[in-house]
């Protein structure tokens, strides 16, 4: 794929018939690229999406044939500003020369996305003039070092390292036991999560309590002596903590229309992640979710290779003392499992998987 000379540059709102190339564009340029599903939710939600096409110089406008996606970019309408979240061009037309063109037809695009346009021949709604779009919140300074848990949840409740600050409602922090023996990693906070500030509420909440019930965990913040309280399995166990679950994600504020975390939106996360590990000093992780494996595992694989199998972290993956060799078993996040109830099975084999491998632990440990 070349530039042919002489160039027009042409921009213009996306339609809904210009997803098949833009989803192409999306595929080859992140790790974790966005659905078509994503995209379509979030035109029809309102946000500004342009895309930047081009054509030959001696071709006729309106000949789509000569026309290719070179660029888009996605933006968020607030009050008296617009935010532009995301700016992507074609890899193969990243070289400056390429790209300045591109930068500069975003930045400077006034016209408006209309309603979602489902045919070829409905035009854009009227063009509306808005305000210069403004650069995303910057990541600010470093997370502050060996933070306690005060510290480190002010930090991130105040946090702006990435554009998801200028959605949410109230960050997720994490919640459960804070010296618990096992540790729950999900992928990123939902509408009722982002509502109430807790991870896993809700129907996929709900399902998450029944899954760490039947293997006698629990989410409280403080140990209990009451044995009905740990399951059935739990019994002749000694220890609080072992019976316990601290629970979070990747992501500590929710992606707009629930759309998958961007690689920048993890990155800003991981530091947080990393910290609450290395204070609650967990002897196994279930890592719950696509995301929160591939994230903790520094893999592309599928959730349906990596279940099944205990992996262990690396100092590599996840930079605290203690984190060489503690195993992750990986599941399906019960978000998915309401989807899908015929997977339920799998996943009660990866608790289990799970339960025999902390009980080996402790064989060890003795």
């Amino acid at each position: 794929m070349t530039l042919e000379t002489p160039v027009a540059l042409e921009l213009r709102p996306l339609q809904i018939v210009d997803l098949d190339e833009l989803m192409a564009i999306e595929a080859c340029s992140y790790p974790f690229p966005w659905s078509r599903g994503n995209f379509v939710d979030s035109l029809s939600s309102g946000y500004r999406a342009q895309g930047l096409w081009q054509r030959s110089g001696d071709a006729p406008a309106p000949d789509a044939a000569l026309r290719m996606l070179v660029a888009y970019s996605w933006a968020m309408e607030g009050v008296e500003e617009l935010h532009l979240l995301n700016l992507t061009v074609h890899p193969e037309h990243r070289a400056p020369q390429r790209v300045q063109p591109a930068v500069a037809a975003a930045a400077a695009a006034k016209v408006a996305t209309g309603p979602l346009h489902k045919d070829v021949g409905e035009g854009p709604a009227e063009a509306a003039s808005v305000k210069q779009p403004v650069t995303p919140p910057a990541v600010a300074s470093a997370w502050p070092p060996n933070a306690t848990w005060d510290a480190l949840q002010a930090a991130v409740s105040s946090c702006k390292r990435c554009g998801l600050c200028e959605t949410r409602r109230r960050t997720v922090f994490g919640v459960g036991h804070p010296g618990a023996h096992w540790m729950v990693v999900g992928e990123a906070p939902g509408e009722q999560e982002d509502r109430q500030g807790e991870p896993f509420v809700g129907a996929a909440g709900q399902l998450l309590d029944r899954m760490l019930g039947s293997i006698g965990l629990g989410r409280a913040t403080e140990p209990t002596d009451d044995p009905s309280a740990r399951g059935v399995r739990s019994a002749g166990r000694s220890g609080h903590a072992a019976h316990q679950v601290f629970i979070t994600n990747t992501v500590k504020c929710r992606p707009p229309q629930n759309r998958n975390p961007e690689p920048a939106e993890l990155a800003a996360c991981e530091p947080v992640l990393h910290r609450q590990m290395e204070l609650v000093q967990p002897r196994l992780v279930l890592a719950m979710g696509r995301f929160a494996a591939q994230q903790l595992l520094r893999t592309e694989e599928p959730i349906g290779r990596l279940r099944g199998r205990v992996h262990r972290l690396t100092g590599e993956g996840v930079q605290w003392a203690g984190a060489q060799g503690v195993p992750v078993v990986v599941t399906y996040h019960p978000a998915y499992l309401l989807r899908n109830p015929i997977d339920k099975a799998k996943a009660w084999d990866d608790l289990c998987l799970a339960l025999d491998t902390m009980d080996a632990l402790r064989v060890d440990e003795r």
